[in-house]
Parts: structure tokens; sequence; C-alpha cells
């Protein structure tokens, strides 16, 4: 086994790693903040930066905002870690919901991808380029929309096929949002505090979106 690391973006790889190896660093970093992507021997490790995580928590917010005005019952999953062993892949979100599928989740304490749903809608914050190719991980697991944050711009996916995506012009999960919308209103972030902002997205939901 060899790792490569990446000092300036604090994330290493290692290749040859096999599904019981994932499964022991899953258990050994359990509850530490570090995101474990595993794509059929290969293994990526990422801390998150400052500027990761705070889009990744306003992006979060901000879909809670959204199901609120349009009234859509969701269930919010956070970073669990999804993972098939069928398919020799993993990874944790950095925010997923369950939104067609929110009823059939509600009361779990644990989520298993061999029952049940993946989630609807999972954000992807990519501050900067990982190594292992997410996208195809999560059309690999199911994960029917995304929304990718490259901390500038917010592009929203649908899966197309069991790797690939394609553009969307607006929100499966929630249709009158748009891509736009979203990078409009994390741009607007930046200069407020959360509960301030949290304000603002309220009112220019209510302003802007039919329903």
């Amino acid at each position: 086994m060899t790792a490569t690391l990446i000092p300036t973006e604090q994330r290493f790889i290692l290749e040859n790693a096999d599904w019981e190896f994932y499964t022991a660093v899953l258990e050994h970093i359990d509850g530490r903040h570090v995101f474990v992507t595993y794509d059929r021997g290969r293994l990526e490790l990422m801390s998150p930066s400052w500027k990761h995580d705070k889009r990744s928590r306003r992006i979060g917010l901000l879909v809670g905002h959204i199901a609120d005005a349009l009234n859509v019952p969701i269930e919010g999953g956070g970073t669990t870690t999804f993972r098939r062993e069928d398919l020799d892949r993993g990874l944790e979100p950095d925010q997923c919901f369950y939104v067609a599928n929110a009823s059939r989740i509600r009361g779990k304490d644990e989520i298993d991808l061999a029952v049940d749903p993946p989630p609807d809608l999972a954000v992807e914050v990519e501050i900067t380029h990982r190594l292992l190719d997410r996208e195809a991980i999560y059309a690999a697991l199911g994960v029917g929309e995304l929304w990718v944050d490259d901390g500038h711009t917010v592009r929203m996916l649908q899966r197309q096929s069991t790797s690939q995506y394609r553009p969307l012009d607006r929100s499966i999960a929630f249709p009158s949002v748009q891509p736009q919308h979203v990078t409009h209103l994390l741009q607007m972030s930046e200069s407020m505090d959360e509960m301030s902002w949290g304000r603002f997205v309220r009112e220019w939901l209510r302003q802007n979106l039919p329903g």
C-alpha cells in the first residue's frame, strides 16, 4: 500500500486498500472531522478547511429554509457515511437530504443502502478538487440529485447513469429553485452573520419563489 500526500489541500490517497481496511479506517476515525472516500481500492482522507465547512453549513441551512418556504417535508442526513460493499465504494457527502423519500427513512437510526434508498439530494463542496471521482461514486450509489459548489458558483446535476450526471437548470427536489438562486443567496451570506442571513433568505424566498 502506498500513500500520496497533498499537504496544501490537507488530504492524501492510499492505494491498494481493500474493503476491510476501509471499514477499519472508518471505525478508527469515528467522531473525527475527516472525510473518507473509497473507490475500488483507492482511499482518500480529507480534512476540510474553514471555508469548506462554512459553505457546507450555509448550504445545509439554505436547503432547510427552502423546504420550509415551499412546505416540503425533508429529512437531513448531514455527513452520514454511505457505502455499498457490492460496489466497493463509499463516501460522506458534505450535506444530504431525503425529500421524495423522506417518509421512508423517518424514524430510522441507521441507513443501510441494501434496503434503504440513497439520499434524494447530496451537496458536494469542492473548494479544492479532490483526487477521486466523487461524482461517479454518488452516481453508483444512486443519489438522484447533486449540488456541486466550488466556493463561488453552485451547479445542479441529475443522475443520468450509474457513473454520470447531467446539468440541470432547476432542482428536482425543489423545482422552483434554480442554480443561480442558490449561488446568489450564498454570495449574500459572505457579508452577513448567520442570523441576519437567515432572515434575508426567508424574505427573499417569500418574495421570489412561487408556492
